[in-house]
């Protein structure tokens, strides 16, 4: 069966990205691109790295016209997708790589983003412990499936290992990312030029303002107990930071315009040795495809990992400092945001998971 899609957000990163990978999946056809301001025109006019789809033209976004396709990928900014996914009632599969799905808290999401609450969907990120499952079981046969913030995603992998076992402390974890601009869009911000961040290493959202915290948050949470549900673990209304998940986190752009390098610790348990905490990241990725941990003294570079939709992790234990060290690389256009759709709309229609995906990065 060959699977009908639409791309809303078609001329953006995330959109662009989702088009690419898509271009090479067999199960699928690319029939419909949308925009906003550049609808009319030419797809290749915004993305012209995608010669395989120089036919495609950007259309209106409009319920309308991404009605009637078997798969719907919104790729928009928060506060966007929910005005058309409330209008795509019938369509039978749809992807939200924008905010408006993640949260199960009407508190968080009034306090990090604002305007109308939506429900949460199912959540893309298929490695992820959950409740002594992995978030892969959540997703097959789903039908609205909501993808992860890339930062969001990459500290969440990176620690709930240590939270599912319990052999580090989530009531102190400490995370700092490097990132390339391309997480913010495509649109014009005096602060992403070339001439602000060549050359300099600018933090940003310092302070817990960040959006993808309760994003985090949920994650682990949901990492930690045995009745979470299909997309984290707090309830409605509930803040996970209410259940000892609290975190500082601070990204910082830096001039390289893909990647993320997330270097995150927590205080070790009272009672971990050294083999059970890193037993706990062995028997959480040992057999996954995408998420690899690296050997003992090993540590990624997000060179390694630019194209591919791999995360690895390098793992270290502090313990002068008394703390889990984890240093994870991502793409954060490919692992990070369209890969991790891709990834679990194949789990969700019950195609092989890794089709059009690759653990293969590009170098030099």
């Amino acid at each position: 069966m060959t699977y009908s899609v639409a791309v809303s957000g078609a001329s953006g990163y995330a959109g662009g990205e989702i088009l690419r990978i898509l271009s090479a999946h067999p199960d699928v056809e690319i029939r419909t691109v949308t925009a906003h301001s550049n609808a009319g025109q030419p797809l290749t006019s915004h993305q012209p790295h995608l010669r395989s789809l120089a036919h495609l033209t950007l259309q209106e976004t409009t319920p309308d016209v991404l009605a009637g396709h078997d798969i719907v990928f919104l790729a928009l900014p928060h506060g966007q997708s929910g005005q058309y996914t409330d209008a795509l009632a019938d369509a039978p599969l749809v992807i939200d790589a924008g905010a408006d799905h993640r949260l199960e808290s009407v508190a968080d999401w009034d306090r990090f983003y604002g305007g109308d609450f939506h429900e949460a969907w199912t959540y893309g990120v298929p490695e992820l412990p959950v409740g002594g499952s992995k978030q892969r079981d959540r997703l097959v046969g789903a039908t609205r499936i909501a993808a992860p913030g890339c930062n969001a995603s990459t500290v969440s992998l990176s620690l709930a290992p240590g939270v599912a076992a319990g052999v580090i402390d989530p009531s102190d974890i400490v995370s700092v990312l490097a990132v390339g601009p391309s997480g913010a869009g495509k649109s014009l911000k005096t602060n992403l030029l070339a001439g602000e961040i060549l050359g300099s290493a600018n933090p940003y959202a310092v302070g817990g303002t960040h959006r993808h915290i309760p994003e985090i948050r949920q994650a682990l949470a949901a990492a930690r107990t045995d009745d979470a549900t299909a997309t984290g673990g707090a309830t409605r209304g509930e803040a996970a930071a209410d259940r000892g998940i609290r975190i500082s986190f601070t990204p910082v752009i830096v001039p390289m315009s893909r990647g993320i390098l997330a270097t995150s610790s927590a205080p070790i348990a009272p009672g971990a040795g050294d083999d059970e905490i890193r037993g706990a990241w062995e028997a959480a990725y040992g057999d996954e495809t995408f998420v690899q941990l690296l050997p003992a003294g090993d540590f990624p570079r997000t060179a390694d990992v630019l194209g591919a939709n791999t995360a690895l992790l390098g793992l270290a234990i502090d313990r002068p400092a008394n703390r889990v060290v984890v240093v994870t690389a991502v793409d954060n256009l490919v692992k990070g945001t369209a890969g991790a759709a891709v990834q679990s709309m194949n789990i969700a229609l019950g195609l092989p998971e890794g089709r059009a995906l690759t653990v293969n990065g590009v170098a030099p």
